[in-house]
């Protein structure tokens, strides 16, 4: 029976995946494991088993959308000016971060340690999709060297969670983006 436990266990995986994608549109990264496991009429301890923690929820709603950022990045190498196809793949973080609630809370490093077992995987996966983007940018001069793909990802984090309560999020959101990539001083 080996074989129909497995079966039995991803159809569980399934059920909660899609119980746990309602929840955390509807309330984000304050979703209930305890109401997903409510939903899907299964003990905690199951919906704990295959999400042992907020984060892997999280990270679990938040693939689709992770993976075709991830094509986005791909997409954009080498194409064009390599300024602007970095800042088009960095405006569609933005936009996917504040449309889908809980992506910024996936992408956010909570400090559970420096070790592997812990590692962020949406923004692992991010960093390397958007390493050559960043990268052939750096070399035609149009962004400071030093600057990492983990800190503009952990800029657009910040700008999405400063901005989710607003009444227009999306609006204040792009703004602040916008003002982070031209900085504080006028043109001259």
């Amino acid at each position: 029976m080996p074989d129909r436990q497995r079966a039995d266990a991803r159809r569980n995986y399934t059920r909660i995946l899609a119980a746990a994608e309602e929840e955390v549109a509807a309330h984000g990264a304050d979703a209930s494991l305890e109401q997903i496991a409510r939903t899907t009429g299964m003990g905690s301890a199951t919906v704990r088993r295959h999400f042992p923690t907020r984060q892997a929820l999280l990270e679990a709603v938040s693939r689709k959308r992770i993976e075709a950022l991830c094509v986005r990045a791909h997409d954009l190498t080498g194409k064009g000016d390599s300024r602007d196809a970095l800042l088009e793949w960095l405006s569609d973080v933005v936009g996917y971060c504040v449309s889908a609630r809980g992506l910024a809370a996936a992408l956010a490093y909570d400090g559970a340690g420096a070790d592997h077992v812990h590692e962020n995987a949406c923004s692992t996966a991010l960093e390397e999709a958007a390493g050559p983007l960043l990268q052939r940018a750096a070399q035609d001069g149009a962004v400071a060297t030093g600057v990492t793909v983990g800190d503009l990802i952990t800029l657009i984090v910040g700008i999405v969670l400063a901005t989710e309560r607003h009444p227009d999020p999306a609006a204040r959101a792009d703004r602040l983006f916008r003002l982070a990539v031209a900085g504080l001083s006028p043109l001259g």
